[in-house]
């Protein structure tokens, strides 16, 4: 009962709950003995050498080497935060200083936005502000798990990041783009998502600088910062990014240099106990290491007359004292502090064994030496440039929009500030004319460059060199955007942090306001592209400019998703490692699986991947062109059957649970009277797999067609088009269906059967009194600007640009080119709901990507994405049927036409004559693989028997960067 009211009390309270030690590994008690083992053999001098951290610079050459390894060995000193300096260097010295030091070190960096932040040659990560735009947290998160491999690959175990103070002061020196913005729970989104990233790759974290250093104009290096609001407001508020990230398992809390009366008068909280103990420790219940901000500040040092800074830091009930201004000084006051009984050993005990678990738990009590082999590339990854790319492309905000940048006029551009904005305007005159002018502070000359009402774009560019550069406009350069905005829609781009847009004013009267965040190349080139309508705009203000513009606002712009193509990088794909899918079809074709093929792989709804390889046939007369077409096969059923009831569903005209005896009188009181559309669109229901009706019309002993079901001329009794120079009797189409009307069923499980989607096409044509090739064409193919998909593409395609699918030598005995290769969709005249489509992977692409965007494509919805969410999921798994209704899964078990680990969402088919359709809504990807593997003859099975198209898929997962 006690537990339950303090419980209770404690929510009501806000106190929060972390009942994990973040220090803990998963076999604490081996951790435990180490501890133990390593702190029952330290002297006193060791234990306290334990608690500090001096920065090392490993830009500064030998004699700096030479003093901090000095100190480690002669102070016993816990561990280095390394400073500036380059991978390589800083790697050998990591290395030296480990085999100096009897105990383990813990190796710290200051790496908010990557290692970049301190050493050179690596490419710097976009700052917490541009981060906070974002409203993927995964993005967020991926950021931090690529900042931890970073430091995991430099020997750096802790991070001192994420800065978590939320910024609602403008005006704030040295925090500004270092936070992810004034929204506390945007702030603490952030913080979560970027620590789990980092401890995913193994490294320790830091929430800093506790309790807040988001809302003050002054800089603790410098001076002792004053937090003037009420206990109230701190604990709701600044408080409130470290409840949420000490819940998630932060490994550690900087304390900042803050003076904060409410909490405690007249001592900075990094020398507080009260804000340590009461607020920190036993309100937030933290277990894991308290850090204090580099003990050589100004906002520290202002105290020294109190007691010793480091002595005082400790006593306040911090357990690494980071950075103290003389280390050999600050041990000597902590021995004697010691001595004096200002602390105990009980007290010392408990911060070293805390600083003992967290070596342990980032493995140094098996310690191995940095490899400096390849170190810089490993720095330097592909993922690192998309990373930062993607970040920018979902970061960058529209603020305000009375208009888009005309497409057909000339375009004037102005680039201001002090830094380049090449980038930008070479990605702008790639599409467009443009009159570009330099201002040199004179207002009447730049209005005279111009013709009146002519748009101009201005890009306002100031230094990317650190978050602390800055950012403001000029008064002149005030004065020019307002001066043109008299007589000129004006565009105005800025690369710099939000708050300098507030200088401007009112930005009504600008036609369009794009916040850029940062001046680096991704910014530039997204920018254009989103100025020119080339891309989605996504991001959101992290913090507000002004009474109008608050932070949580932007507008959010859907470029209309079609299947453009792009350089792979841009979505996210290495393109080196794309290349080995044309390894594997040049393998494909020298064994002979197929003639030739067409391959297509988007992602992000743009297609990053698009080739043909081979020829039409073994002849090598013809190559294959990515406009060529091919008999589809069982695609059909996913292309045409399937969209239209999904549409049906959608409109209430059909349910998941009707029974085909419901559905149409064709059924009534057959044995699949009472089958429902959900068990035989899922291959559940027991229907047989296949019903070979044509061999019924061939002569038993030889196999020829039988006269009187078959003509060499069209005429009123064979009137069914079933080969070249071949018709049927105008009963067979009716035959073959009573046929399969009437076939057995078989026990209810997973059958595949080409029967359902037969079923379902003369359902759907006795509803509408349509065929269901004017059905699919008015609903789909028209509306989304399909030209090649089609049924018989002999009325309309020049013969030689469609592929052959066989030399049949069992039925038709002909070269099948443009005839459907299925027998039964033969004897309905090309034409049914399971085979009988024509298609190029382009146009079959644009379908699965229809498919992908759950019914929306190029600015049309053509069913809504929860009557799609019906059909793919899978209603039978625990009968070990992975199917969807009408769309193929994943194996349960792995293996088949995908791989294992692909998601469960993702759904495609396959075809009989070697095609191959894939998405998923996981990886935003789309594959298709279009070939003839039939020609000359079906037996050939030689790319299903090598898993080709399978192989090929994960090839492209392989190389997602992202």
């Amino acid at each position: 009962m006690r537990l339950l009211l303090l419980t209770l009390m404690s929510s009501i309270l806000g106190y929060t709950q972390q009942p994990i030690d973040p220090l803990l590994t998963e076999d604490w008690k081996a951790q435990e003995k180490w501890v133990d083992s390593i702190y029952d053999q330290m002297s006193i001098d060791e234990k306290i050498g334990q608690l500090f951290m001096v920065m090392a610079f490993s830009k500064d050459g030998e004699e700096h080497f030479t003093k901090i390894n000095r100190e480690i060995k002669e102070l016993h000193l816990g561990g280095i935060i390394f400073s500036s300096g380059g991978p390589v260097r800083q790697s050998k010295w990591n290395n030296k200083f480990q085999e100096s030091s009897n105990i383990p070190l813990l190796m710290g960096m200051d790496a908010e936005w990557g290692v970049a932040m301190r050493l050179d040659s690596v490419k710097p990560f976009p700052w917490n502000m541009t981060l906070g735009a974002i409203k993927d947290n995964r993005l967020v998160e991926e950021v931090g798990f690529r900042i931890g491999e970073q430091a995991q690959r430099l020997g750096i175990h802790v991070n001192f990041a994420p800065d978590v103070d939320i910024n609602t002061n403008p005006k704030n020196p040295i925090i500004g783009n270092r936070s992810f913005g004034e929204n506390k729970y945007n702030v603490a989104d952030k913080g979560v998502a970027f620590i789990r990233g980092m401890h995913r790759a193994g490294v320790l974290s830091s929430a800093k600088h506790f309790p807040g250093h988001g809302d003050t104009a002054k800089d603790s290096h410098l001076d002792l910062p004053l937090i003037n609001f009420n206990e109230e407001r701190l604990l709701e508020t600044e408080l409130y990014p470290f409840d949420r990230l000490i819940e998630e398992g932060v490994s550690s809390v900087m304390i900042g240099h803050l003076n904060v009366p409410a909490l405690d008068k007249g001592i900075p909280s990094s020398l507080s106990k009260k804000i340590i103990d009461q607020y920190l420790i036993q309100r937030m219940n933290y277990k894991g290491l308290i850090i204090t901000d580099a003990l050589n500040m100004g906002g520290a040092s202002e105290v020294s007359k109190i007691n010793s800074v480091d002595v005082a830091a400790f006593l306040a009930g911090n357990d690494i004292l980071l950075i103290p201004a003389d280390v050999r000084k600050a041990i000597k006051k902590m021995k004697r502090a010691f001595k004096q009984k200002k602390f105990s050993e009980a007290r010392l005990a408990h911060s070293v064994k805390k600083i003992l678990k967290a070596k342990y738990k980032v493995g140094l009590s098996n310690w191995i030496p940095v490899d400096t082999n390849s170190l810089q590339a490993d720095l330097n990854s592909p993922l690192d440039d998309y990373l930062i790319y993607k970040s920018m492309s979902e970061a960058i905000t529209l603020v305000h929009k009375n208009a888009t940048l005309p497409t057909e006029e000339e375009i004037g551009l102005i680039s201001l500030g002090d830094a380049d904005g090449e980038v930008f305007y070479q990605h702008l005159a790639n599409t467009r004319k443009i009159r570009r002018y330099k201002f040199n502070g004179d207002l009447k000359e730049a209005k005279s460059v111009f013709k009146k009402n002519q748009p101009i774009v201005i890009g306002f560019h100031r230094s990317n060199a650190s978050p602390w550069k800055a950012s403001s406009f000029s008064k002149k350069q005030i004065e020019l955007v307002k001066f043109l905005a008299e007589d000129h829609p004006i565009f105005l781009v800025a690369f710099v942090k939000p708050y300098a847009l507030s200088a401007l004013g009112d930005l009504s009267n600008l036609s369009l306001v794009m916040m850029s965040y940062q001046n680096n190349e991704p910014a530039q080139r997204v920018s254009a592209k989103m100025l020119l309508g080339e891309m989605d705009i996504r991001g959101t203000l992290p913090v507000s400019i002004n009474d109008q513009i608050k932070e949580g606002s932007g507008w959010q712009i859907s470029s209309d998703k079609t299947l453009d193509q792009v350089d792979p990088f841009l979505v996210g794909i290495d393109a080196k490692k794309i290349q080995r899918i044309d390894d594997l079809a040049k393998i494909t074709l020298d064994s002979l699986m197929t003639p030739g093929f067409q391959i297509l792989a988007s992602r992000n709804g743009k297609v990053f991947y698009h080739k043909a390889f081979g020829h039409h046939t073994y002849e090598n007369k013809r190559i294959v062109q990515l406009s060529d077409l091919y008999d589809v096969a069982s695609l059909t059923k996913v292309l045409v059957t399937l969209p239209l009831l999904i549409q049906e569903v959608d409109q209430g005209k059909m349910s998941l649970e009707s029974t085909l005896g419901e559905m149409s009188h064709l059924f009534k009181g057959t044995n699949k009277d009472t089958l429902t559309f959900k068990e035989t669109l899922s291959h559940q229901s027991g229907i047989i797999p296949w019903v070979p009706f044509y061999k019924s019309t061939l002569r038993k002993r030889d196999g020829k067609r039988l006269r009187k079901y078959y003509r060499k001329k069209s005429s009123k009794r064979f009137n069914i088009r079933v080969a070249d120079n071949i018709y049927g009797h105008t009963t067979l189409s009716t035959r073959q269906l009573n046929a399969l009307i009437e076939s057995k069923l078989i026990e209810k499980g997973y059958h595949y059967s080409d029967l359902p989607f037969i079923f379902f096409q003369h359902i759907l044509e006795q509803k509408h009194q349509k065929g269901i090739e004017d059905l699919v064409q008015d609903r789909l193919f028209s509306p989304l600007g399909l030209t090649a998909t089609q049924y018989l593409p002999l009325l309309e395609v020049d013969k030689h640009r469609i592929i052959p699918s066989e030399d049949d030598n069992y039925f038709r005995n002909q070269r099948l080119q443009g005839e459907v290769h299925d027998m039964t969709a033969a004897l309905q005249g090309g034409i049914s709901g399971h085979a009988g489509l024509f298609s190029n992977a382009k146009e079959v692409a644009t379908l699965m990507q229809m498919y992908l965007q759950k019914g929306y494509y190029g600015g049309q919805q053509f069913f809504s994405s929860a009557a799609f969410d019906q059909f793919n999921n899978c209603y039978y798994c625990e009968d070990k049927n992975r199917r969807g209704v009408g769309l193929d899964k994943p194996q349960l078990w792995g293996g088949g036409m995908t791989f294992q680990g692909i998601s469960p969402e993702s759904f495609g088919h396959a075809g009989f004559t070697g095609t191959f359709a894939w998405a998923d809504p996981d990886k935003q990807v789309v594959f298709v693989f279009l070939s003839n593997r039939t020609f000359p003859t079906m037996e050939n099975r030689k790319l299903i028997d090598h898993n080709i198209r399978t192989r090929m898929l994960k090839l492209i997962y392989d190389a997602i960067l992202y």
